[in-house]
């Protein structure tokens, strides 16, 4: 019976640490940050260059521009320039920036993979 008693004080101090207000009512759902899902990691080329995650859009300059006039010192380390003969890896590594050159010589496309 002690032990009941003491258990039911525990429980009591416990309830009064809860909240005592609650939020308005009238709040949007987007402002509660706390029960909004963290965004989904890219898991394709398309994903990934959509969300930019590898500053694609700061080079979009070069997209029409001959290949030999990129200043590769420029370019973030992990960029790769993949020509219509280059052989690359089929790892996905969504901050990587790829430019694409065509068979002319000219960037033809950025996406990050």
């Amino acid at each position: 019976m002690r032990s009941l008693l003491i258990s039911l004080a525990a429980l009591g101090a416990l309830a009064a640490c809860g909240p005592t207000t609650t939020p308005p009512a009238d709040t949007p759902a987007a402002e509660n940050t706390a029960s909004a899902a963290p965004p989904r990691p890219a898991t394709t080329a398309a994903e990934a260059t959509a969300q930019d995650l590898c500053g694609a859009a700061a080079f979009q300059h070069l997209v029409g521009t001959a290949a030999s006039t990129i200043d590769r010192s420029t370019l973030p380390a992990s960029a790769r320039i993949v020509t219509p003969t280059t052989i690359v890896t089929q790892d996905f590594v969504p901050t990587r920036l790829n430019i694409t050159i065509d068979a002319s010589g000219n960037v033809s496309s950025l996406s990050c993979y």
